[in-house]
């Protein structure tokens, strides 16, 4: 009796190490980021009511339709990069860089998600969408992560994916490609450059280790990297203001992503004139509340 109840304690036990695996496997708390903005953007597309019955859930089905695509991109990500991952202290312990599990578990994870993911939104909303987060898995997965190795372009590149989740929701609700999509897209494009390259800054020596060049200097964390972290920053200030003029936003929002993009550009400026990891952190959980705030207050003014 005894060893019956150990075996059902160790069965227990090792699902539950299984599934805390498949979820460090899709990055859950990326995937749910990134989420995040394909149903904001959705929510944002006008006459929503009229198309949808019931919108809140069709945003649902939205939200686990990509957070299947985006964990696919992801789960193929520790499989590309399985040798790559055991070199990083931040990495070493993920589940295929430790050989917890396979290669071929991995992609077929990976694979049956992915595309799961891409037939809910084919299925629920339209083929355009499914289309664009196919080619959202296809650069993040098979372009971006080989990229890194080799140039820092890959930032560039990866970038396309990471703000495609907004032009997805957009066209989930609109069933076209559309000034407020590209509006959106744009907003998450330049905004990923500061953000991407405080984590590079942070995390420097153990890409560097890795063979990741990802930072805009060869020289890694210098003053032309931050510099650069500045004009993007001042790039969002433009595009904050679109949403306005062409009727997505009010004036509530208008003044609030105002002082968000203010709170951003100084973040950069000070990673700039001090130069150190405490500031490139800053930009970082900066740059995380600054999406939420800006996503959240567009949503506001139609709510």
């Amino acid at each position: 009796m005894q060893e019956e109840v150990n075996d059902n304690k160790n069965s227990s036990l090792n699902i539950g190490a299984k599934i805390k695996d498949y979820l460090q496997l899709i990055k859950m708390s990326l995937s749910i980021m990134v989420a995040f903005s394909c149903v904001i953007s959705f929510l944002l597309t006008p006459n929503l009511e009229s198309k949808y019955e019931n919108p809140l859930l069709m945003a649902l089905l939205l939200a686990i339709g990509g957070l299947l695509v985006i964990g696919g991109a992801n789960a193929i990500n520790h499989v590309v990069e399985k040798e790559t991952d055991a070199l990083m202290k931040r990495t070493a312990s993920r589940p295929i860089a430790s050989g917890r599990m396979t290669v071929m578990e991995g992609w077929i994870f990976a694979l049956t998600i992915g595309l799961s993911g891409i037939f809910i939104l084919a299925y629920f909303f339209n083929n355009l969408s499914a289309g664009l987060a196919g080619l959202g898995l296809f650069l993040y997965a098979f372009i971006y992560t080989p990229l890194k190795k080799v140039n820092a372009i890959a930032v560039l590149v990866g970038a396309l994916p990471g703000a495609l989740p907004c032009l997805i929701g957009w066209t989930a609700g609109t069933d076209e490609l559309s000034i407020g999509g590209w509006t959106l897209f744009f907003l998450q494009f330049f905004w990923q450059f500061p953000h991407f390259w405080a984590i590079a800054w942070v995390a420097h020596q153990d890409y560097t280790n890795a063979g990741f060049k990802l930072l805009p200097s060869k020289q890694g964390p210098t003053k032309f990297t931050a510099l650069q972290t500045v004009i993007y920053s001042l790039l969002l200030i433009p595009i904050g203001v679109i949403p306005y003029f062409i009727g997505i936003s009010g004036w509530v929002s208008l003044i609030i992503v105002a002082i968000a993009n203010f709170f951003m550009v100084i973040q950069c400026v000070n990673l700039y004139r001090n130069m150190d990891v405490k500031s490139a952190r800053r930009v970082m959980f900066g740059s995380y509340i600054y999406l939420a705030v800006v996503l959240l207050a567009l949503l506001g003014d139609k709510v």
